[in-house]
């Protein structure tokens, strides 16, 4: 019998001000469906990354990411960014 792995969830703050972004919420389980309810409650972007969040997940809150995965989360932002701009495109 194959184990299941439990959902995890991370989510991210960057803004200007910040050096890199931040670890603002994470979690396993009914916490990963709390985050993700809370994101689409929000309209908030979700991006899907399994090797990603195994790597986030063990950062602790507030703490911002190592410069090893700045490419990654970079590649994350910007595809983040360029939603919301066809967005807003959409509805001017």
């Amino acid at each position: 019998m194959k184990k299941t792995d439990k959902n995890k969830a991370v989510a991210l703050k960057y803004s200007k001000e910040d050096v890199s972004p931040k670890v603002i919420a994470k979690g396993q389980g009914v916490v990963a469906k709390s985050i993700l309810d809370k994101a689409i409650d929000e309209d908030i972007t979700i991006y899907e990354d399994k090797k990603l969040v195994e790597k986030l997940i063990q950062l602790d809150i507030d703490e911002e990411i190592p410069e090893e995965l700045y490419e990654a989360v970079a590649e994350i932002i910007f595809y983040v960014y360029s939603l919301d701009s066809k967005r807003k495109d959409k509805y001017e």
